[in-house]
């Protein structure tokens, strides 16, 4: 569902540079390797997989952290962009 958003909002362009999709997004850090910098987050409203870069992280996160973050859309695909731990009660 999420994918077919994205793609209707930005089908027929071609951005140079990446552009913001969706604020507010909500996930799960399916594995993050510091060593490399670089994981993927799974989205809690469909189930697909965000990549995430160590350089977009406000928070530090490990695996199986709750996170919420922006979506942007890039050449390469979509990327989560202000990535912030959601603290536990």
């Amino acid at each position: 569902m999420i994918k077919k958003f994205i793609n209707k909002l930005f089908y027929g362009t071609k951005a140079t540079k990446a552009t913001t999709a969706i604020k507010a997004a909500e996930g799960t850090v399916k594995f993050f390797n510091r060593s490399k910098g670089f994981g993927f987050i799974t989205l809690k409203s469909s189930g697909e997989e965000i990549f995430v870069h160590k350089s977009d992280l406000v928070d530090k996160i490990r695996d199986k952290d709750k996170v919420s973050f922006d979506i942007e859309k890039e050449d390469k695909g979509l990327r989560a962009v202000n990535v912030r731990r959601i603290k536990k009660n």
